[in-house]
């Protein structure tokens, strides 16, 4: 072998190493979802699971989190990649509103809108709660601090007439919330997330519920001073013991990025939670309505360029 072949194939050799090198390298993806007994949780870890099969060199992992609002400050301190939020707690990101009020997210866009996340309140059967009223000078779980969940509680209970100094309001997550009612240290439960919930089966599971059904006059009010909140039902049977329509209301689940996620990666990764809903449906009733032709319903924020990308070739 010449001394000049052999260099020229030690070049081709060193050059195609670098290529299979780079074509395995690693893109790690930090996906924040919620509270181990929500909804968030095993749809974060079902989302990981499909995109580590689908997409070349992904490492992606979910992790459990104070949901929503905290989920947006995890993303804005680039300390995860995707989140799982609701798409009120979006709006009032991206427009420095609300709870993030001087702290607007400018960088943030959305990638799909996923699910309903319908409003609870859960009481026992034998407690005499059946309407908002009801709830006056009872302890009441509104949430974990600062979260979306305490967001829609406080605005439910503004729609109906009260603040907070009308009940005794708990700081706590879906799982907390769970085992002080069963323990019999609170008196009701509200939850926003998807039907059926984890926690709310569990309520259900060792107590008689009732979940409270919406005035119309609160529905109309929440409606005109929130337009993200729509009228939604629980259908009869969703919950051990609850056999009737339980009028409620609900926002939307959704998923979103920052603006600095490359065009590819967004694309892809809206691409391959479409081709695979049904590993959603596997973790969850709520991947039934997991489609891309309800992908933009109740987007709130600006898109991100390689999700557009992808729903614009939709529609050709």
């Amino acid at each position: 072998m010449s001394k000049k072949f052999l260099v020229i194939f030690l070049c081709v050799l060193f050059l195609a190493v670098v290529v299979v090198g780079c074509g395995q390298q690693k893109q790690f993806l930090n996906i924040a979802t919620g509270g181990t007994a929500g909804t968030y949780f095993p749809m974060g870890g079902a989302m990981a699971d499909i995109w580590n099969d689908n997409i070349k060199g992904m490492n992606a992992t979910a992790q459990s989190t104070g949901a929503s609002v905290a989920n947006i400050n995890l993303l804005k301190d680039k300390k995860v990649e995707v989140i799982l939020t609701q798409n009120d707690i979006a709006f009032y990101s991206a427009t420095g509103t609300e709870m993030f009020k001087d702290d607007k997210f400018d960088n943030l866009k959305g990638l799909i809108t996923l699910y309903p996340e319908v409003l609870h309140i859960i009481a026992k059967a034998d407690s005499g709660i059946v309407n908002f009223k009801d709830l006056k000078g009872k302890r009441v779980a509104v949430g974990a601090p600062g979260s979306g969940n305490e967001a829609n509680a406080r605005q439910l209970i503004e729609a109906a007439g009260m603040t907070y100094a009308d009940i005794d309001e708990q700081y706590l997550s879906y799982a907390e919330a769970a085992d002080n009612f069963k323990d019999g240290n609170i008196d009701a439960v509200m939850l926003t997330t998807g039907v059926p919930n984890a926690a709310v089966m569990d309520m259900a599971a060792t107590h008689k519920i009732v979940i409270v059904k919406f005035e119309d006059e609160v529905v109309k009010k929440v409606m005109t001073d929130y337009p993200f909140y729509t009228a939604i039902t629980i259908p009869a049977n969703s919950y051990n013991g609850v056999t009737q329509d339980v009028q409620t209301m609900a926002v939307k689940a959704m998923l979103a990025v920052s603006g600095d996620m490359k065009d590819a990666v967004a694309y892809d990764l809206v691409k391959y939670i479409y081709e695979n809903t049904d590993k959603l449906l596997a973790v969850s009733q709520n991947g039934k309505y997991i489609t891309i032709d309800s992908g933009l319903d109740g987007m709130p924020i600006e898109l991100h360029a390689g999700a557009k990308k992808f729903f614009d070739e939709k529609k050709k």
